[in-house]
């Protein structure tokens, strides 16, 4: 019998060394980093920010760090010239996308944002960069649809008399119609019930298509399920840094309800008026590709409205949250705001239209816009890659296959390159002569192969709509609440968004 007490217990602790050897193992030359606990990792420790925490990890080792997540190991890339270095100088093979189960039950591999590094992607992105240039991103005819829905926008905000409002719904209406002018051929009244309808189905894309049991009622597509909503990002990131969990009943039932019919009826109505002579938007001219191609499987329908959803939501979304971080430190800082609007005055007046072309000639509007950007990093850790093949940076050995992702909240809130970080000071990106002065630390649209297809527009849009609103209205805070909206943390999740707030718009 005591022999038998021995052998198990000894038993036992080789079970337990040979485990605890194979958690902590690393492969050679691999990244130091923090490895957390048995099947969990460092998940428990990562907190509501996780960019905040990891930036604190690198500290100790380094801006080339390895993370534990449940049973995978991320690496983390930390500061700029680590980024610039991987994905810019070693692009190609920095571009993958990591397989996500939740994302793939969905997408099964179409659309544009999250899908794999290779000759399929390349065709779409190709697509995609000339039929948007086609329809005018980047270019006059663009400006000219923007500043006709800020007018919109506008008499949307007199509406509320100078009294306080939350903007978020009618600025992401606004937003939503630029890139649907280009998607869809058309803009919306914002209360268009049709409209309301699509947006909400658009909006509860990849990620938040699990958390509709949530959502009891859709008044505007901005009140379902969100990014910047507590139960919304709080589930998301368990998928994210804990996949398997998409197996589990729940995760697996709500995650499954794709939404099949997501805008089949356009697509449908655009077949039955399509004219190979007069391409109407980009539905249109994919429909023209698909014909050109002969039915391969690159361009089919079920591409198109992964394609369309991935555009609306990287077309407007990002730019709404951007621009109401802008209206947020308006508020914060009227000093600030009199500073903008005295240069908006002198080079435009009051009437004005704000054009791109007039940034040259407006260094202070263009450094509260690259301070909005650095201030409140929208995606704090950009959108995961994967390495294509093995690679060596900064000395390090990294497998083929591994998940990187960016801290693009380190690279702006760097200390060794921003006087106070944490404070938002626009004169920052000012000379000694007070002219603008564009910085390679600023990059939130991120870099390398696989940066925003929609950076153009996302910047002339925050641009012209900033200028716009300054221009006509004095933003002030709610009189009836009893401190400043938040600023100094947004929502948790893929996006930092602003929480819901109020303000005052009083006409100028």
């Amino acid at each position: 019998m005591f022999n038998e007490i021995n052998v198990s217990t000894a038993f036992v602790f080789l079970s337990v060394f040979l485990a605890l050897y194979y958690w902590y193992r690393r492969p050679k030359n691999y990244p130091p980093g923090p490895r957390g606990i048995p099947l969990l990792g460092f998940l428990p420790f990562l907190g509501n920010y996780p960019e905040r925490t990891m930036y604190k990890w690198s500290k100790k080792y380094g801006p080339v760090m390895s993370v534990r997540m449940g049973r995978q190991d991320w690496v983390i890339l930390g500061d700029h010239e680590t980024i610039r270095q991987g994905l810019v100088n070693q692009g190609n093979s920095f571009s993958g996308r990591p397989l996500i189960a939740t994302i793939d039950q969905i997408t099964e591999g179409h659309g544009i944002l999250l899908i794999d590094y290779g000759d399929w992607w390349k065709r779409q992105r190709r697509f995609g960069f000339s039929t948007l240039r086609g329809f005018g991103v980047g270019k006059r005819s663009m400006e000219d649809r923007i500043t006709e829905e800020v007018a919109y926008l506008n008499n949307a905000i007199r509406l509320h008399d100078g009294k306080a409002f939350d903007i978020q719904s009618i600025l992401s209406n606004a937003v939503s119609n630029n890139i649907s002018s280009i998607v869809l051929g058309r803009r919306f009244e914002y209360d268009d019930e049709r409209f309301k309808e699509i947006m909400a189905r658009l909006a509860m894309g990849y990620h938040t298509v699990m958390f509709n049991k949530f959502c009891s009622t859709i008044q505007h597509f901005n009140a379902i399920c969100r990014f910047n909503d507590p139960d919304t990002s709080f589930f998301l990131q368990i998928l994210i840094f804990l996949p398997a969990c998409v197996h589990l009943p729940y995760f697996s039932r709500v995650n499954k309800k794709l939404m099949e019919d997501l805008l089949r009826e356009i697509v449908a109505e655009h077949k039955s008026s399509y004219d190979q002579n007069n391409h109407r938007d980009f539905i249109d001219a994919f429909l023209g590709e698909q014909k050109a191609q002969n039915g391969t499987d690159a361009f089919t329908d079920k591409q198109l409205l992964h394609y369309v959803r991935d555009l609306f939501f990287a077309g407007s979304e990002t730019t709404a949250t951007t621009l109401r971080w802008a209206l947020l430190s308006l508020i914060h800082h009227p000093k600030k705001q009199e500073k903008l609007r005295k240069e908006i005055f002198k080079f435009l007046g009051k009437e004005k239209i704000p054009a791109v072309d007039n940034k040259s000639y407006m260094p202070y509007t263009c450094a509260f816009m690259q301070e909005v950007y650095r201030y409140r990093t929208i995606a704090p850790l950009g959108v995961a890659h994967m390495t294509n093949e093995d690679v060596n940076l900064n000395g390090y050995s990294i497998p083929n296959g591994t998940t990187i992702f960016v801290n693009l909240w380190a690279v702006h809130n760097n200390p060794d390159v921003w006087d106070e970080p944490n404070k938002f000071k626009p004169e920052r990106h000012l000379d000694d002569k007070g002219n603008f002065v564009q910085s390679n630390h600023v990059i939130p649209f991120s870099v390398g192969p696989r940066h925003c297809l929609g950076e153009k527009l996302a910047r002339m849009e925050v641009f012209i709509y900033l200028v716009s609103l300054v221009q006509k209205f004095e933003f002030l805070p709610d009189p009836d609440a009893t401190d400043l909206p938040d600023i100094e943390n947004g929502s948790y999740g893929p996006l930092c968004a602003p929480k819901p707030f109020k303000m005052v718009a009083r006409v100028v």
